[in-house]
């Protein structure tokens, strides 16, 4: 498997990065016809001019080509995994970008949107793609769940996933950076434990899909992917993360390992919701006190607050690597830079907010 894995390592994230530099431009063109163009109606957006807002078209072709490709040549193999599951990953996605490309043109409720998102979960749920066992990691006594518990942690964790990604989607080249980054980390770890098939290739895909699009997103902007790319990265990425678990067999890893490259919008989202819980706002209301808005206001403008999040996110994806491999002190180690990186942005002792500054 070794010698097929290396000869179609450069393909399947070379077809999802041509597919989405080749639909991109085809998305924005849509944009202008169809209205789907995001104006800057409040202060909360950073851009000057309207923007076309559904260029998750480029990336749900890319991923998809890829993915489907891969499936095909067999690469998608793996002990206990069957092709509907692998198909049922690819209708779920397909729902949730629909979801997002429907509230990207016509706007939709977030009630609406969340039953979308829950329908999305429950269809890989369904084919067979759950959280199934916490075994290997925290010992034996907790090996295996099913029924009501697995449909639960699987649902929460897919829609938690989605939204995290949708939420960090605020700067320019932010979103697709940071799933860029994240999803090699979490292939890397795939390699290294011999795992050349769904995590790796998946993962590679995915990163792929990301750089294609972002010469048409990082700054300035000539597209935001807007919810069908961002909710449709998240879902993908929940899923492939249980879809075929990187490490030791046990889902619980397979968990933590995107969550710890994630953590950096992780944090962030769930910042985002004490904060308004606080306030006594509703957690769905936008507000303009996300990480990279308070990165903005210190004068750093838009490239410098995307590339220092970028670094963050690859310190917690190399903390996520050494964790894979019984680094403790280590991984405990990056996690405390990465900690004290986001502290230092999240506070401010004078209580100032600087206006913030053009590129």
């Amino acid at each position: 498997m070794y010698d097929v894995a290396v000869k179609y390592f450069w393909i399947i994230p070379l077809i999802a990065f041509i597919t989405t530099l080749v639909i991109t431009p085809l998305s924005i063109l849509l944009a202008k016809k169809t209205g789907a163009m995001d104006i800057p109606k409040d202060n909360r957006r950073v851009h000057k001019r309207p923007i076309p807002r559904i260029g998750g078209i480029g990336i749900y072709a890319g991923i998809s080509a890829a993915y489907l490709i891969a499936i095909k040549l067999g690469l998608c193999d793996f002990p206990g995994i069957d092709d509907f599951e692998l198909y049922g990953v690819f209708v779920g996605g397909t729902v949730m970008f629909i979801v997002g490309l429907i509230d990207d043109v016509k706007g939709m409720r977030p009630i609406v949107k969340l039953i979308g998102q829950i329908i999305s979960a429950l269809i890989v749920f369904f084919a067979g793609v759950r959280v199934i066992n916490f075994g290997g990691f925290i010992g034996s006594n907790i090996a295996n769940i099913d029924g009501a518990l697995s449909l639960i942690i699987t649902v929460l964790w897919i829609i938690a996933i989605a939204n995290t990604i949708n939420l960090v989607d605020g700067l320019d080249g932010l979103a697709a950076g940071v799933v860029a980054i994240s999803t090699c980390c979490i292939a890397y770890v795939a390699y290294i434990h011999g795992n050349y098939h769904i995590a790796c290739f998946t993962m590679l895909g995915m990163a792929g899909a990301c750089l294609g699009f972002l010469p048409y997103n990082f700054y300035p902007a000539k597209t935001f992917m807007g919810d069908c790319g961002s909710q449709y990265l998240g879902f993908m990425l929940a899923t492939f993360a249980i879809l075929g678990p990187p490490v030791k067999g046990a889902t619980i890893v397979a968990l933590i390992i995107p969550a710890l490259t994630l953590s950096l919008p992780i944090f962030d989202t769930l910042f985002a919701i004490l904060r308004r819980l606080v306030n006594h706002k509703p957690i769905m209301e936008a507000d303009k006190e996300h990480v990279h808005h308070r990165l903005m206001k210190t004068g750093m403008g838009q490239v410098r607050t995307v590339l220092c999040m970028y670094g963050v996110t690859a310190i917690m994806g190399t903390a996520a690597v050494l964790f894979s491999r019984d680094l403790m002190v280590e991984t405990i180690g990056l996690c405390l830079i990465a900690f004290a990186f986001i502290y230092i942005i999240m506070t401010d002792p004078n209580r100032k907010s600087p206006k913030l500054k053009k590129d």
